[in-house]
Order: structure tokens, then C-alpha cells, then sequence
């Protein structure tokens, strides 16, 4: 097994299980590990009693009998996911006084009055909630430069980015403070942090999560899903937060998995497809030697890798900011400086129309204001077919590469990102080049389908290692085979996974 920063998450609710440590420990270590990683700006809110009161709580649900799933495992949460006081079953709830930014201004007083559905479930499997984290405002960058409250650095090394939208939660578990967290992917915002900081991320297919309590950014696309140290790990919280939520509309009505078991299912007799779009000149040389390595791995373990095509790639980079725009321009018309968050100070003679945009104009980021405005004009008459129209029937295609692809493979072997983490700064003047690094994961939300980032390789050697991750894309619903591959990938490269500042 890879070397990892912590303790497995798994390993951690075993021992608390059978009270040879307590959940209050490790929740002490985890807040001390967070005190200590500040200058990397992973987390933003944080309540030490709140935790150490959730931490005890699991504690004396264990010595009562309860059999915890995930007893005392310390997590992050994107700061997307609402927590909020709600949860009376935990106390007076998590203890970070509803706070859900978003990584934006406008929602820094904001207090949620719920908490997501995820969290609750979580939290009821054992959980012990650290922080929440750092993010890219409202899920929109690749980053982790785009937050209103500083930019978040990759553990591997401080003058990198760590990936993003959910950058934070990435940082913080390759740091050392958690073994696991929760991110949301719209278009790779779980999938690309964690190949940044050589972690395992996990996209579900649309639906399998529920969205309730997820700050929307594209309706169609987010999903919540784990980051975590491992695949049994990340197997291990996916289990815990599947399942049927009547609250959001676009839950499946599927039982959750069991996926933990799954990983020990026998490899033989699968078929993984490579699609020959993957193979571009344009991918650094340590993502080509990553994802030769991931090949070579499953087919020691008795696993074929086939050719594959998938057509539209070039072209799902282009559709998806046009529907993810769209949907942002639409979702983000509730911040309005009316009924929560920011609301600028008017002069009695101002109008209702000058309260809106100067709130907004206050409030949001430059990316954020970018993409509404990008939104609003693809949404626009006469523009409506011409962009957004097309983009859904590319969408369509999209979708149909994939299933073409399944005739032949039962997941899809693909870089992460063509490249491993850059330089802060190296791509903030240019969005194009920014929105380019997606090009590999934005096809996998419009299409639905779950997929799994796993790490497989490095750039660069020593104490200037950075990690490079390789995705799976499975069948939708298929998360068990797909996680099979990525654990099969996993143990068989046996990473050094400890980033230079836990080392």
C-alpha cells in the first residue's frame, strides 16, 4: 500500500471502534495539524469546541454499542456544502455557526439555516467535521486563485496551486490534516485537485448524491463526492453519502452501493478502454508516463486495455462553459442583495435596480462576474440557438461517444489533466489556457457518468516531486468496477504519497 500523509480513514474508525483511541484524539491531532498548515489557506471556518463536543458525542455513541461506519474520522468540507445549526441529533449541529461562503463576499455573513444531506449522513456514520475549507468562489476555477479569501497552495509545493474548484479540501487531507473530505465536481473540481496533490477523487454519477444543501453552481453538473488518502477510503464515505434523498429532485432512486466490498471482487476478465484522444501531443511528459504506468498496472493484475474513441473531447470543453454559464447566470440571480447575503448601502434615493447591481457588483469575483456575463449572453435572444442550443446537442453526442465506447470496455483509462500542478499566477491572465485544463474531466459531467482520479506517477524528482493523477470513467451507476481498477492501480504502483510539508 502507497505511503500516505495519515492514517487511513478506515483505520482510524476501526481502532476508535474498538476504543484503542479515541475520537477526541484524533480530533485533537486534526486541529493541531490545521493550526500548523495556515500558511497553505486550506481552511476557512474552524470551531475547536464544536469539534471536540461532535468528537465526544462519538465517542460515547461507540461505548453504547453503535456500530459507526466511520467512527471518529476526522473530514473537511468544501465550503459549498451547507452546515448548519439544524442537526439536533449532533447537539446544537456542527458548530460553525451555519457558515457556508462559497469562497465569496457575498455569502461571508451569511448563516445556513440547513445542513446538506451528505453531511447529515456523514455525521451520522461517525464522522468528526474539522473545517470548513477553501474554495474557488462558488465552484468556479481550476485553481484554488479565484477564492475571495486568499489563494490556496499545494502542499507538494507552496508557489503551486493545488487544483480546483475545491481546493481547500485537497490541500487540506494532502497535508496531513483529515484522511478524508468533501468536494463538489461541476466540470473536474474534485477529480483535478486531487491529481494536483496525490489524493484519490471521486465525481459520482449525477444523482447517486444527493445535491440537497450543495450551493448550486450548474444544476445539471455538480455532484458531491469524496477526496480521500486511498480508494477504501474514498469507497468507504461514498458508500455512507449514496443513497435516495425525496428532498432533491435529481436524486436516483437507487439503494447506496456496497462499494468497500466490491474493492476484493476479482479483476479478471475486465476490459478497460484508452481512448486514442487521450494520447495528445499537448500533455506534459510525466502525464504520458502516468498514464503508461496505470496501463501496465491493470494489465498485471489480468485486466485488457483496449482502443477506444471518443470524438467529441476536443470540442466538450466549448459546450460545457456554455451550459455551465448558462446555468450559473440563472443560479446566481437569487444573490440579489435582497433575501441573504451581501447588501450595499444605498442612499434613500437609490432604486431597486441600483441595489441589485451594486450588491452583486460588490459581492462577486471577476471569474464570477466573467461567467454570469457569459451566461446571460448565450441565454439571450438570437443567441439562445446559435450557443447554448448547440451545446446541449454536443452534450448529446458527448454521451453517445461514451456509450459507443462501452461495446467495447467496462471503464475508460484517461489523463486526470494534461499537466501537473503550475505555478500560481502562471495561468490567472489567460482563462482560455485555465479553462483548457478541463479539458479532460468536463466530458465525464456532461455525459453524467461517475469517474475516479487516482494517482500514478510524479514530474519532476526528490523534494521537487509533484504528483500526476490518471481518471477512470465508469458505466453510470458503476462505481463499484471503476473503483476496483483505481485500487488495482493503486496497489500495484505503491506511490510515495507524503507531500513535503507533512514529511
Amino acid at each position: 500500500m502507497s505511503r500516505r500523509p495519515v492514517m487511513s480513514g478506515i483505520e482510524v474508525a476501526a481502532m476508535v471502534s474498538r476504543r484503542e483511541r479515541t475520537a477526541t484524539q484524533f480530533a485533537a491531532s486534526a486541529l493541531e495539524a490545521q493550526a500548523r498548515c495556515a500558511s497553505l489557506n486550506a481552511t476557512l471556518a474552524v470551531s475547536t469546541e464544536a469539534t471536540m463536543r461532535l468528537a465526544a458525542d462519538v465517542d460515547a455513541r461507540v461505548a453504547m454499542g453503535e456500530r459507526l461506519p466511520l467512527a471518529g474520522v476526522p473530514v473537511l468540507i468544501k465550503d459549498n456544502i451547507a452546515t448548519g445549526p439544524d442537526l439536533r441529533t449532533f447537539g446544537d449541529g456542527l458548530g460553525f455557526g451555519g457558515a457556508t461562503t462559497c469562497g465569496s463576499r457575498f455569502l461571508e455573513t451569511y448563516r445556513s439555516p440547513f445542513s446538506a444531506t451528505a453531511m447529515a449522513w456523514l455525521l451520522a456514520a461517525g464522522v468528526v467535521p474539522i473545517a470548513k475549507t477553501n474554495m474557488d468562489e462558488f465552484g468556479m476555477g481550476s485553481s484554488g486563485e479565484n477564492s475571495a479569501f486568499g489563494v490556496t497552495r499545494n502542499p507538494w509545493d507552496a508557489a503551486r496551486v493545488p487544483g480546483g474548484s475545491s481546493s481547500g479540501s485537497a490541500a487540506g487531507v494532502a497535508a496531513g490534516i483529515a484522511p478524508l473530505a468533501l468536494g463538489s465536481d461541476t466540470g473536474g473540481s474534485i477529480r483535478q485537485p486531487a491529481s494536483f496533490c496525490g489524493l484519490v477523487g471521486v465525481k459520482p454519477t449525477y444523482g447517486r448524491v444527493s445535491r440537497w444543501g450543495l450551493v448550486a453552481y450548474a444544476s445539471s453538473l455538480d455532484q458531491i463526492g469524496p477526496i480521500a488518502t486511498c480508494v477504501a477510503d474514498a469507497a468507504a464515505c461514498l458508500e455512507v453519502i449514496c443513497g435516495i434523498d425525496p428532498r432533491d429532485a435529481t436524486s436516483a432512486a437507487r439503494p447506496s452501493p456496497e462499494l468497500l466490498a466490491s474493492l476484493e471482487l476479482p479483476l479478471v476478465g475486465l476490459r478497460v478502454g484508452m481512448p486514442r484522444q487521450a494520447l495528445s501531443e499537448a500533455n506534459h511528459a510525466s502525464v504520458v508516463t502516468a498514464l503508461d504506468a496505470a496501463a501496465a498496472a491493470l494489465k498485471s493484475r489480468g485486466v485488457e486495455v483496449v482502443e477506444v474513441d471518443l470524438p467529441h473531447t476536443d470540442v466538450g470543453i466549448a459546450a460545457y462553459y456554455i451550459i455551465a454559464a448558462a446555468e450559473a447566470s440563472s443560479n446566481l440571480a437569487r444573490f440579489d442583495g435582497v433575501r441573504y447575503g451581501r447588501r450595499a448601502a444605498l442612499e434613500p434615493s437609490d432604486s431597486l435596480e441600483t441595489l441589485y447591481s451594486r450588491s452583486r457588483a460588490e459581492g462577486f469575483g471577476a471569474e464570477v462576474k466573467r461567467r454570469i456575463m457569459l451566461g446571460t449572453h448565450v441565454l439571450s435572444s438570437g443567441y439562445y440557438d446559435a450557443y447554448y442550443a448547440s451545446a446541449q446537442k454536443v452534450r448529446r453526442l458527448i454521451l453517445g461517444d461514451y456509450e459507443a465506447a462501452w461495446a467495447r470496455c467496462d471503464a475508460i483509462l484517461m489523463p486526470t489533466a494534461p499537466s501537473p500542478a503550475f505555478a500560481i499566477g502562471e495561468k490567472t491572465a489567460d482563462p482560455l489556457a485555465m479553462y483548457l485544463e478541463d479539458v479532460y474531466t468536463v466530458g465525464v459531467n456532461l455525459a453524467g457518468l461517475p469517474a475516479v482520479s487516482v494517482p500514478a506517477g510524479f514530474a519532476g524528482e526528490g523534494r521537487s516531486r509533484l504528483p500526476v493523477g490518471v481518471q477512470l470513467v465508469g458505466r453510470a451507476f458503476d462505481e463499484a468496477t471503476m473503483l476496483r481498477l483505481a485500487r488495482a492501480i493503486e496497489q500495484t504502483l505503491d506511490l510515495d504519497l507524503v507531500a513535503p510539508a507533512v514529511a
